[in-house]
Order: structure tokens, then sequence, then C-alpha cells
């Protein structure tokens, strides 16, 4: 599959997460229980979903990375029952959006880092998912990844 990837400004979203860390080995299918977290306390009614789900993650390490799996929401709140109000960063990101199974989704990542390295800009150490609407069908998943981005000078 081939990615076109570019630089757009983007804006804070907004999110209601379970934090974690986990090993590389950790990432893919076994997040779904963190997000699991965040749709009991959207379904008892403490949490109000605004959009799609969202996986940040951070502090990049050879042995694992933090994550944040949740959903979007429109307003901060205070932390309940093991979920916290984050956000992704705002500013330049590069982006690319992946269309099919998750299980594919690496391929996405690593067309960024390749663009970023081939293009000179250097990544700023967080990167999310925001998942499109869920289909039956996995050729029609749709997920955007996006890389936050050190300004160009």
């Amino acid at each position: 599959m081939s990615y076109a990837v570019e630089v757009r400004p983007v804006t804070a979203r907004r999110a209601a997460v379970v934090r974690d860390r986990r090993r590389w080995s950790e990432l893919g299918k076994k997040l779904i229980p963190l997000l699991d977290r965040v749709y009991v306390a959207v379904r008892a009614g403490k949490v109000a979903q605004t959009g799609q789900n969202i996986f940040v993650y951070r502090d990049r390490t050879k042995d694992g990375v933090s994550v944040e799996v949740g959903v979007e929401v429109a307003a901060p709140f205070s932390p309940i029952d093991g979920v916290a109000y984050s956000e992704t960063p705002a500013g330049e990101a590069a982006v690319t959006t992946h269309t099919g199974p998750y299980s594919g989704l690496g391929a996405a990542h690593e067309a960024v880092i390749e663009w970023c390295e081939r293009s000179g800009r250097s990544r700023a150490g967080v990167w999310w998912e925001v998942y499109g609407d869920w289909h039956e069908d996995p050729a029609q998943l749709q997920t955007e990844v996006f890389y936050a981005v050190v300004p160009a000078r």
C-alpha cells in the first residue's frame, strides 16, 4: 500500500483516556482492554464521548512506550474511575491515512517515519492514531496516523 504523507497544522483533540506503560509486544489488540475501561465510564454516563477513538503514544524507550487509550470528549473533566483527561498535541504533524485492517497500521507508521527522515523533519516524540467509524468489512476501516513534528525553520 502506498501512503501520502503531508505536514499540516493540527489542533489539540480532547480525550478521556486510560494511561499505561506497555512493552512493544503489548501493543495492538492488547490495548483494547484499556479502551474497554474508558467505555465503562462512557456507558455509565460519567464521561461524554463526542468523537472517535484515539490512541496516543509518548515517552518511547527501547523497552516500550507510554500509552493513552481513549475517546474524544468535548471538555476537560476531573479523573473518574481511572479515566483521565488528556489532549493530543497542537501544532504541526506529519499525517497519513491507513485504509484496511488494523493489523496493517505498522506500514502507515513506517511510511510517516521514513517520510520525516527523507524530508528532514524531526519528530517531536508524540504520535497518535484516530480511528474512523467501525465497519464489519476490515477493508473499509480508516485510521489517521499523526506524528508531531518540530516546526520547520
